[in-house]
């Protein structure tokens, strides 16, 4: 049966299935049904660290309402903008895909702020972001195959990981570790695939951020008026529901899903039409071409470039940064931070699974062993192993 590939449909600079550096880590026959990137995809949601990302925060802390996004939806929506963008541009769509849906998977339980409190913790033991955690997570941590642990992704999936963001100059001691056992190029651009990735995450948070925040009651329609790209989407949306009856209760709820649409669209096209411009430019005629440019190749114009800064800032400003998003961010780091200073200090403590992960190690092991348990963690289970390991009133 013949290797699913878009071989013949791909552009010369997109990563091409027969052409990639393989698993290097442990040799394995590649399938003869599916690319290495479609193999590569499908290991990471099957693996355990993308169905925990269920119940991890985005913005909203798991049990504030089951209609918010989580780190799941999010990854699911990153994929889905960054498939589409793949295939306009003629790049490998399965290789996209896979990058979109494994970014996340390095996030502790309540996003960001429990990220902060484990890298205040580790910071004299290596340090900790979920980028290298993501990594870790397929090289290192998940369990599920005999021959090997780790999912034992391919070169251009892991490059993807760490460098979807741009190249890494001064890797930290995480990341250089794990570039020294699989050398990852650190000092370039990524494939334009994980660009695309890459762009697919701040399009798609900036688009559910704004519908969560709206929806949560923490945002007003009327606070949006003068955000940029924002405003516009949202005046549009409301001249089209201006013949809409008043007195239906839905009207609000179609105008914010209009705006966000209209948001997402004025995002995506922008990069489209502005990747395709910078391509012309370098005229790449390989992956490696797309590698050693000086800037990357898949990115806003100027202008939506800004406006793009402009809804980060104010999405910091009146969500983020909300008081009531500040209090669950103040004791989502109490907890976890409670839970690594009550594990380092007493590793006996830990689950028979994660003591023998421990061993006989050294101080600095211990640390890491813990921030891997405590950021494998959803916020549920973080919320009632802190309970058990804090409360005499519940069972250990």
């Amino acid at each position: 049966m013949p290797q699913a590939t878009q071989r013949d449909e791909l552009m010369p600079y997109a990563v091409q299935p027969d052409e990639g550096r393989g698993r290097r880590l442990y040799a394995e026959p590649e399938s003869l049904t599916r690319s290495p990137w479609q193999r590569d995809r499908d290991r990471v949601v099957h693996s355990s660290g993308f169905r925990r990302l269920q119940y991890k925060t985005q913005v909203f802390i798991n049990h504030e309402g089951d209609f918010f996004r989580t780190r799941l939806t999010h990854s699911l929506e990153v994929a889905q903008v960054a498939r589409s963008m793949a295939r306009y541009l003629r790049l490998d769509e399965d290789l996209t895909e896979a990058v979109a849906l494994a970014h996340d998977l390095g996030h502790t339980p309540f996003g960001h702020a429990g990220e902060d409190a484990l890298a205040k913790h580790m910071l004299p033991h290596g340090g900790f972001d979920h980028n290298a955690q993501a990594l870790r997570q397929v090289m290192l941590l998940e369990r599920r195959y005999l021959a090997f642990d780790g999912l034992n992704l391919t070169w251009e999936t892991l490059e993807g990981l760490a460098k979807h963001n741009g190249p890494v100059r001064r890797p930290s001691a995480r990341l250089a570790e794990l570039d020294a056992l699989f050398p990852l190029d650190l000092g370039g651009y990524a494939s334009a695939e994980a660009q695309v990735a890459a762009l697919a995450d701040d399009i798609a948070y900036h688009g559910h951020d704004l519908d969560d925040g709206v929806k949560s009651g923490l945002l007003a329609l009327d606070d949006l008026v003068d955000v940029p790209l924002v405003g516009q989407a949202l005046a549009e949306a409301r001249a089209l529901a201006a013949d809409l009856p008043r007195s239906d209760t839905r009207t609000p709820q179609r105008i914010r899903h209009e705006m966000v649409r209209r948001v997402i669209h004025a995002l995506v096209s922008d990069v489209l039409v502005c990747t395709r411009a910078r391509l012309a430019d370098l005229a790449p005629r390989s992956v490696e071409d797309i590698r050693a440019a000086n800037a990357p190749v898949v990115a806003f114009g100027e202008a939506m470039e800004e406006a793009n800064k402009g809804i980060r800032k104010f999405l910091f400003a009146k969500l983020y940064r909300h008081w009531k998003v500040n209090r669950m961010t103040h004791k989502a780091r109490r907890v976890t931070g409670e839970l690594f200073t009550t594990l380092t200090e007493s590793p006996s403590l830990l689950p028979a699974e994660w003591q023998q992960r421990v061993g006989g190690k050294d101080e600095g092991a211990v640390h890491r062993t813990v921030a891997d348990y405590v950021a494998s963690m959803t916020d549920r289970y973080a919320m009632e192993e802190h309970r058990r390991l804090t409360d005499l009133s519940v069972a250990g």
